[in-house]
């Protein structure tokens, strides 16, 4: 788990000293600030789509990710924490991005892509934990730059990245036959549409619930393996 520790105290850091310079960035500025990363977010987003090799798999584990995500609300639910959390850590109404904004965003950028898997299951099938490190290293820039423009709902993505990666390290040795590199593309392409959906939101473009989709990421590698069986038996599906 050391590689996971490194990487959350590099989160935390980050989001950490970007909350500092967000003090002294005007509320123009911190507008401009976010629309700009939003941009870069929908880049990310269709980058990584690009990485997917069947779009069946998306669009089933879309579709299956937002039937369960929307029928237990994650949306509502993540605001509602972030609301409870505003109401606690806000000392003004002057910031209009929600916690849960910041959270969610920061999460799927922390933990949505190859080198999070891939990583992580170096981490816990061999101990070698330099590609997490040098994760770590993006995400603290990354991080500062999120939070300066988020706010404080960014810092809170460290708990995802000790929950996901370290789910990962600690359960490699079940989760390994289940990650082909097929699979692993499929979570990036699927994890990016939601990262694409992301930046439109905070351009202002679109308001999407998001954190509904978030089951897609789990059902995107058993759709795999389905398709890989199927595909023994019917051609379409090799």
């Amino acid at each position: 788990m050391t590689g996971v520790l490194v990487n959350v105290a590099t989160v935390i850091l980050g989001s950490t000293i970007g909350l500092v310079f967000k003090k002294g960035i005007s509320k123009k500025y911190s507008e401009a600030v976010m629309t700009g990363i939003g941009f870069c977010t929908i880049l990310i987003g269709i980058q990584g789509m690009l990485k997917g090799e069947n779009v069946l798999v998306a669009i089933v584990s879309m579709v299956l990710g937002a039937i369960v995500g929307t029928a237990a609300d994650i949306d509502k639910r993540l605001n509602l924490a972030g609301d409870f959390l505003s109401g606690k850590l806000k000392k003004d109404g002057s910031d209009k991005v929600s916690v849960a904004e910041g959270f969610v965003t920061a999460s799927l950028l922390f933990c949505v892509g190859a080198m999070t898997i891939v990583g992580s299951l170096n981490s816990g099938l061999k101990g070698d934990h330099s590609m997490i490190f040098t994760k770590s290293v993006l995400d603290l820039f990354s991080s500062m730059m999120l939070s300066a423009s988020l706010g404080v709902g960014v810092i809170f993505a460290a708990i995802f990245v000790f929950v996901f990666q370290g789910g990962i390290v600690l359960l490699a040795g079940v989760l390994e036959p289940l990650l082909s590199d097929m699979a692993i593309a499929e979570i990036t392409c699927v994890g990016s549409i939601m990262i694409l959906a992301l930046g439109l939101n905070l351009t202002g473009i679109a308001k999407f619930k998001v954190a509904n989709y978030l089951p897609a990421l789990f059902f995107a590698p058993v759709v795999c393996l389905f398709f890989d069986f199927l595909g023994k038996y019917i051609p379409a599906f090799a």
